[in-house]
């Protein structure tokens, strides 16, 4: 049968045995796109089941309550957030927090302390120093005075978590910025949520952030995704990787940046310095089963550098695909577990050099 000729067949089926068949039972074509703006940034989830356009409406209207949920609870952008109301919580005094904001604030505490504070959701004030936070500044290099006062506060060791009480304390003035993982875990719930709804293969795409479970079609096609090249200029795959049942983050230095006299500064600040990274990876990919984990990890892996990212990675096993700048161009650089996942055959295809 035309496959174009299918809903029309449906509709003349409706109308001859007035079984009460409406627009909402109207089937759509597969896949199905669902998308729209939230969190500054977009969201767009593709679904590959089949769905009539009542099932859709009633699902995108879900995920869209999902995502609401999770700005109310982490943003630094409202000032009757969940997180806000415990930034300016008084100091040394437990706040009870939802069992959401407690299980992202562990996440960022675990990859804290793996990576040797190269993750840190304490320093909201120094990225607000340094003109890339919620704070409207100029755009211009701090004083060391200030970045140094601002350095001596920041550090895991300024929060405490009890995910057994569900409640968590500052113990120093620090502002907590989840700008490095709320994200990824807003993609979790979503998938989450379609999980509950009996959605068995979708590809969550949240800001670039991304999570996928079962096929892209009836063949058993894997998703595919493509690797930002780190162009300043236009947006461009490097690389095509296929997905499945897995979340991929990313954090790149190469979109948001400023220069003061000929040097540019990155908008992902080591906590370890107080100041931009310098060296010379342009993007680090984590693919997790968690996208939140894979978040952290992203801007973990970014802040690390090449070496001691990777070396981080191996003793984890870590997924981690770095693009690495390298005279005009850039090479592309996998950790042992990010090579086993692709297979050798698309390891060699990508040119990928494996350490």
């Amino acid at each position: 049968m035309n496959l174009k000729l299918r809903p029309v067949v449906v509709v003349l089926l409706c109308l001859v045995a007035f079984a009460g068949c409406s627009e909402s039972d109207r089937p759509l074509s597969s896949p199905v796109r669902l998308e729209g703006s939230i969190f500054g940034s977009f969201y767009q989830v593709t679904i590959a089941d089949s769905l009539t356009q009542g099932q859709a409406r009633d699902l995108e209207q879900g995920l869209v309550e999902v995502l609401e949920q999770v700005d109310a609870s982490m943003s630094i952008y409202r000032d009757d957030s969940e997180l806000m109301a415990f930034n300016q919580a008084p100091l040394g005094e437990w706040q009870p927090l939802s069992n959401e904001l407690i299980e992202v604030l562990a996440i960022s505490q675990s990859v804290a302390e793996a990576s040797g504070g190269a993750f840190d959701v304490t320093m909201g004030g120094l990225v607000n120093l340094w003109s890339f936070g919620s704070e409207a500044r100029p755009r211009e290099v701090p004083d060391d005075e200030t970045l140094q006062a601002r350095l001596a506060e920041i550090g895991p060791d300024s929060i405490e978590v009890d995910e057994t009480a569900l409640q968590a304390r500052r113990l120093r003035d620090v502002f907590v910025d989840l700008g490095g993982v709320a994200k990824g875990h807003a993609t979790d719930r979503v998938a989450a949520y379609l999980n509950t709804e009996g959605v068995e293969h979708y590809l969550v795409n949240l800001g670039g952030d991304l999570i996928t479970r079962g096929y892209r079609d009836g063949d058993g096609e894997p998703w595919r995704i493509g690797i930002e090249a780190p162009l300043d200029d236009r947006q461009e795959a490097t690389h095509i990787v296929p997905l499945h049942d897995i979340s991929v983050a990313t954090s790149g230095d190469y979109r948001n940046y400023f220069e003061e006299s000929g040097q540019r500064f990155s908008h992902t600040i080591d906590p370890r310095t107080g100041r931009p990274i310098e060296h010379r990876v342009a993007s680090a990919s984590v693919f997790h089963p968690s996208n939140a984990w894979a978040d952290a990890w992203a801007t973990a892996m970014m802040v690390l550098g090449e070496e001691e990212g990777l070396a981080l990675a191996g003793e984890q096993g870590l997924k981690v695909l770095l693009l690495v700048r390298e005279d005009e161009g850039w090479i592309s650089l996998a950790s042992p577990a990010f090579a086993d996942y692709v297979s050798a055959e698309l390891s060699d295809e990508m040119g990928l050099e494996v350490r």
